[in-house]
């Protein structure tokens, strides 16, 4: 395992983030190596798992890749019984006993939809409710953003999952993006009582994007976890685009301990790696989980 710690600028201001710890690990991944000193610091993943239930997909290493994570949201999933079998081979490996969340139905175009899941460490994170879709599925989102509610120790939080249309060209993705903001307040605002919001998923572009800048400019101070110079899509000859990444709020999520990351698997064989798990890398952060500030 390589540990690089990088310092760098947020949107050209003079304030810095903590340091950003970028873990480059492959598959002898063990649990032990995502450890951390203290026991109330937890990992929270984001992952684009390329067509769970429809893609030809080598389950065993995928579950192994997972195992190190205490929660992971899932983009691109097809199915239920893609997430299932998932969780099925996540409990074959590990002492911990893995459960999950799929969305009640799955969002896209009249050809092709998509399902938001999440799978967790039963014994570790709590699932308190499904939020829903942003706007309840009814807003010009090829794919609504889906938001659910977890309880880690003291700490819970509704984590928000979302995949923005690639489309034809780039101005569609920026338009998508653009309304992050409105995702963020519609979030923020269906419980008065929680303000700890994540945002995360695969944006389709990378995070210093001017279409980010309405979100960067709110009052709760929100920005990004993942360092914009973490590549996390995997192309023919290794990793190619900076497009999966968590944001959240700085004014309320003071729990984010300024850790984070990406999982990389396919340095070795990167066109392989696509096609038995897939074309995007997990993202992560940690988050100190001892006391609430909601």
């Amino acid at each position: 395992m390589r540990k690089d710690l990088l310092n760098y600028n947020l949107l050209k201001k003079e304030r810095k983030l903590s340091l950003i710890i970028v873990f480059i690990l492959f598959f002898t991944l063990s649990i032990s190596s995502l450890a951390s000193n203290s026991t109330n610091e937890r990992y929270i993943a984001s992952f684009n798992i390329l067509r769970l239930g429809a893609s030809e997909k080598d389950m065993v290493q995928t579950a192994k890749l997972l195992q190190s994570f205490d929660l992971v949201g899932l983009v691109e999933v097809i199915n239920k019984e893609g997430i299932e079998e998932l969780v099925d081979e996540l409990n074959r490996q590990s002492p911990n006993t893995w459960d999950y969340h799929i969305s009640s139905f799955g969002v896209g175009s009249s050809k092709y939809k998509e399902y938001f899941g999440y799978v967790y460490k039963k014994n570790k994170v709590k699932f308190i409710k499904s939020e829903g879709f942003y706007k309840d599925g009814k807003s010009s989102f090829l794919r609504e953003p889906y938001g659910a509610t977890f309880k880690i120790n003291n700490f819970d939080f509704t984590l928000v999952l979302v995949h923005t249309i690639y489309g034809n060209n780039e101005s569609q993705r920026k338009a998508e993006n653009f309304k992050m903001v409105d995702v963020y307040d519609y979030f923020q605002d269906k419980n008065k009582k929680e303000n700890d919001i994540f945002i995360a998923g695969d944006f389709n572009l990378y995070a210093l994007d001017e279409s980010f800048r309405p979100m960067y400019k709110h009052k709760d101070k929100i920005t990004y976890a993942i360092d914009p110079a973490i590549k996390t899509t995997i192309g023919s000859k290794g990793r190619a685009n900076s497009y999966d990444n968590f944001f959240f709020s700085q004014k309320y999520t003071t729990e984010f301990t300024g850790s984070s990351g990406a999982l990389d698997f396919s340095e070795k064989d990167p066109q392989l790696m696509r096609k038995i798990i897939s074309d995007h890398i997990p993202v992560f952060i940690v988050v100190e989980t001892s006391k609430d500030d909601d």
